[in-house]
């Protein structure tokens, strides 16, 4: 459909600010020279080493950050904590996400049924000889999807974004997916692959590299889910010849199903009496339930967090409004889940939920502004998460957090950090995972809604998956 909202970049960006390869003073945005890495111990044109430091850049990465007061999204470098630019949106309510590879701020807006991009000015390509990285001034994107109703659930793994619009049964408008990588975004491309369903429902879906795994909603009169929108079944698609095909729907039934995540071996789903397993045996995939524990009570695990460098996948039971949230580790690979021992403090409810970068953390952002950082130990063959430390981010009276607002955190990707935004103090801190201390802080002249980290992420081993 045509949709002419837009995302307008705001002419008020400093052209000094902007990081170019010269000293031009016009906004027109090029490309950094690579950042030489000076090594008078190796030689590195003798080097079959793909990871030639010579073309790599040391940085800290980029923050997006949505003002709560204005339709602006402000661009900030975290090496100097310097304003690179600012974008006006056609909107308020708005939400902030990261695309797969960390290059682009997405801009969802479900009731315009939009999505839009910025690009944050940092990437890396691989040139076989080596990695390349790029660093040059945040820019608005002309790339838009506007096709697809109600966008909504965004799942993101190993490069890959899966697009869930739910559809809207008032105009009779079916639910879709679109998969949409890095790429897609800088080459503009045109047609998505994705999913056509021939109704509406409120769904999610995981991109596996060339599988797809889906949810389907069959008709009232079979569907278990109590509230029939919500669908309780899921499909395997495959992706062959330019398109998804369904290949496998598997042969249990998740009623209510709400929320996913995955691991290496794993896809979970959340179903209002347990959770989902499906695991990956070639082209197959094997399905078994985790029945809900008594701690669960009579809520449902809605939302679900995975790593891939993780064993375990942290669901979180709560009420439509958040409240009463318990937050339970899942191993699929026993077919066991547990509550976590995390006793907030009186009168705090969890906000925000995030594994670090790296899998060996799980925090908790609680709305009286502390972040609780977990830890994974194993223990009899079993792993055992438990609370490393809390981290106060706020000297401010959180009775006088603005209406509407709370505290807010993102990960950054190539390193042991959280950064969490403070609406009171208008400020975001830097806190150190492992050390668990506040190292840094940057001053906002704005009430900060959400954030999110952009930049080039810290590769991992492909055969790290001892957490």
């Amino acid at each position: 459909m045509t949709n002419l909202f837009r995302l307008k970049l705001l002419a008020i960006a400093i052209s000094s600010t902007l990081i170019t390869a010269c000293g031009d003073a016009e906004t027109t945005i090029v490309e950094k020279d690579p950042i030489a890495v000076v090594d008078d111990e190796h030689d590195h044109d003798d080097d079959d080493d793909d990871h030639d430091d010579s073309y790599t850049i040391d940085s800290l990465g980029r923050l997006a950050v949505f003002a709560s007061d204005s339709n602006e999204a402000s661009f900030f470098d975290l090496d100097d904590n310097e304003l690179l630019d600012t974008f006006t949106l056609n909107s308020s309510s708005n939400t902030l996400s990261a695309s797969p590879d960390f290059r682009y701020a997405i801009i969802t807006n479900r009731e315009q049924d939009y999505l839009g991009f910025i690009d944050s000015g940092m990437w890396r390509e691989d040139h076989g000889e080596h990695l390349h990285d790029y660093e040059q001034g945040p820019a608005f994107s002309s790339y838009e999807l506007t096709t697809g109703s109600r966008p909504t659930h965004l799942m993101t793994h190993d490069g890959q974004l899966a697009i869930f619009y739910d559809g809207d049964a008032d105009s009779g408008t079916p639910a879709s997916v679109e998969v949409l990588t890095d790429s897609d975004i800088s080459n503009a491309t045109a047609t998505l692959p994705g999913i056509s369903y021939d109704i509406n429902m409120h769904g999610v879906a995981e991109p596996r590299g060339e599988h797809l795994l889906s949810t389907i909603r069959r008709d009232d009169a079979d569907n278990t889910s109590v509230a029939k929108v919500l669908p309780d079944q899921v499909g395997v698609y495959h992706f062959h010849d330019g398109e998804y095909e369904l290949e496998q729907t598997l042969d249990l039934t998740c009623p209510d199903l709400h929320g996913a995540a995955q691991n290496h071996d794993y896809v979970v789903f959340g179903c209002g009496d347990s959770v989902l397993v499906a695991h990956q045996h070639d082209d197959e995939y094997e399905a078994e339930k985790i029945a809900n524990i008594e701690a669960v009570g009579t809520e449902r695990i809605g939302t679900l967090y995975g790593h891939e460098n993780s064993d375990t996948i942290f669901g979180v039971a709560a009420g439509h409004d958040g409240s009463g949230s318990v937050l339970l580790s899942i191993h699929p690979e026993s077919a066991e889940m547990e509550e976590v021992e995390l006793q907030l403090a009186d009168g705090a409810s969890a906000v925000s939920y995030s594994f670090s970068a790296s899998g060996e953390h799980f925090l908790v952002l609680d709305s009286l502004g502390f972040l609780n950082v977990l830890t994974g130990h194993d223990h009899d063959g079993e792993m055992h998460w438990e609370l490393a430390g809390q981290v106060d981010i706020t000297e401010q009276d959180v009775a006088t957090m603005p209406e509407g607002l709370n505290f807010s955190m993102t990960v950054a990707q190539n390193g042991e950090f959280a950064y969490v935004a403070d609406p009171i103090a208008q400020h975001i801190v830097q806190v150190h995972l492992e050390d668990l201390k506040v190292e840094g802080e940057l001053e906002l002249n704005f009430p900060p809604a959400s954030i999110t980290w952009l930049g080039i992420a810290e590769a991992e081993d492909e055969d790290d998956h001892d957490h």
